[in-house]
């Protein structure tokens, strides 16, 4: 798996993911765009470039990277976002990473390898403590970033915080 941001040559891959999440009305969480109008790429693309460095930031949004992981085939298994600083909002739900894998390759470890591959690009960013959250009842995800490192720090409104130490060695 390979974690990037996506680019004009990932134009089929991606839609192809957002087709499927689509159809299956599954949730999409690390992938940002807007659903109430017509999508195009290009515009989505530049809209993560602008979040990227802050531009055009919509209420309650912190400057972010979007990123999409591929398999060794070019096909895109999932969003991952990384938010460069907390507001009070992502304190209390959303934390610094939000990720979701398509629903065609879910329970296959690609969510974990995907964190992973976030947790690395975030300390990268010298973020040393990243918030991680999930909806009390999503034990699969609670899997997965128990996995990572994640310790509870408690359960507000039925959201999970948890808290992964990015100078442990490990």
């Amino acid at each position: 798996m390979k974690l990037r941001r996506p680019g004009p040559e990932d134009k089929q891959a991606v839609l192809e993911m957002l087709t499927e999440f689509s159809i299956s009305g599954s949730e999409h969480d690390g992938g940002i765009w807007k659903e109430n109008e017509d999508f195009h790429y290009e515009d989505w693309l530049q809209m993560n470039l602008d979040y990227e460095i802050g531009l055009h930031l919509p209420d309650n949004f912190v400057p972010a990277i979007q990123f999409v992981s591929f398999d060794d085939k070019g096909r895109a298994l999932g969003f991952l976002q990384i938010r460069l600083r907390l507001n009070d909002l992502l304190r209390h739900q959303g934390g610094h990473i939000g990720y979701s894998i398509r629903p065609s390759k879910r329970n296959k470890g690609y969510a974990k390898e995907q964190l992973r591959l976030g947790l690395l690009e975030i300390k990268n960013k010298n973020i040393k403590k990243a918030l991680i959250t999930c909806q009390a009842d999503n034990a699969a995800s609670r899997a997965v970033i128990i996995a990572n490192g994640g310790v509870l720090e408690d359960v507000r409104d039925h959201i999970e915080r948890y808290w992964i130490d990015l100078e442990e060695e490990g």
